[in-house]
């Protein structure tokens, strides 16, 4: 009698990894991405450099303003004779999490309101409007209208940095929700006729457990790359509204923020502009490639290929 050897079954985890890892893009996107984490996260603990330093004596601040590269400032110096190595790696701190943060407003309010719509059909007509009316807003005049309206609250109750910050995220996020909300809900539609969902229906099963237990498992693959995808428009809205002044305080780095300081010295200095230009297109473009690499890892029809 022989002996038969089975293998054990992988995990579905194993296979989403795995079907990851052929998409040659979304694999170098991640790889990417992890090492601007590396940059903004661990750097700081190496280049020890305050980004906010600026010398005291005047003279030595003359001295040193604007330098090139150089073992001293890989990156040279702003006009206040502060290192842009250091303004990178914080001003990225802020960007990534802010990008992260307002990601996670986004799709929360927009899990929730496309779960609601698609599960209840007389919260459909309602929730769907609604989206109609965000997606008609001009956004951009919208988030300029409310930071000019609840900047100077905020920063009285949080700090110009917090109360800057719990802004950006919440205007970004709430204005940010309507596209995931019109996947979710679409998703939820066609679930809702599954078997599954029937059979669990049909024995009396309460429409929160069923939503928790058997719609949001079904929909995760949809949020994920909503997600990833919100993630790089998140980071690109915080750098327009730094660059267009009405983001962080002057003193506080972010990417965009970097960027607005070194667009009047372009001609003489373009690389004050390319670093945090380069900073932003990598981060933009590797989030993109891990979003397209999870939208077909998580597809089964194309992981059974």
């Amino acid at each position: 009698m022989t002996d038969v050897t089975l293998e054990k079954p992988r995990s579905p985890w194993a296979d989403i990894w795995a079907q990851f890892k052929t998409h040659k893009g979304a694999l170098a996107g991640l790889i990417v991405f992890v090492l601007l984490l590396a940059f903004v996260f661990i750097g700081p603990i190496v280049w020890t450099k305050d980004p906010t330093y600026i010398p005291s004596n005047a003279a030595e601040m003359i001295k040193g303003r604007n330098k090139s590269m150089s073992f001293v400032s890989p990156m040279g110096t702003d006009q206040l004779s502060r290192d842009i190595l250091a303004r990178m790696m914080k001003g990225g701190q802020v960007s990534i999490l802010v990008g992260l943060v307002a990601m996670g407003v986004s799709i929360s309010l927009g899990t929730l309101v496309g779960v609601l719509a698609g599960y209840f059909k007389r919260l459909d007509g309602p929730l769907m409007r609604l989206t109609d009316l965000f997606l008609a807003l001009p956004l951009l005049p919208l988030l300029l209208v409310m930071m000019l309206l609840f900047r100077d609250p905020l920063a009285a109750a949080f700090g110009p940095e917090g109360g800057t910050f719990l802004l950006v995220v919440g205007a970004i996020g709430v204005t940010s929700w309507m596209q995931a909300a019109r996947v979710v809900r679409g998703e939820v539609l066609a679930l809702k006729e599954r078997e599954f969902v029937l059979a669990a229906r049909s024995i009396g099963t309460p429409s929160r457990r069923m939503i928790i237990r058997h719609i949001l498992p079904n929909v995760i693959s949809p949020i994920m790359v909503a997600a990833t995808l919100g993630i790089a428009s998140a980071i690109i809205t915080e750098s327009a509204l730094s660059f267009l002044g009405l983001g962080f305080p002057p003193d506080f780095p972010t990417w965009g923020r970097l960027l607005a300081d070194g667009a009047e010295y372009i001609q003489q200095y373009p690389g004050r502009v390319v670093w945090p230009g380069v900073a932003i297109s990598l981060t933009v473009l590797s989030v993109n490639y891990i979003g397209d690499g999870l939208r077909d890892a998580f597809d089964p029809r194309i992981r059974g290929r």
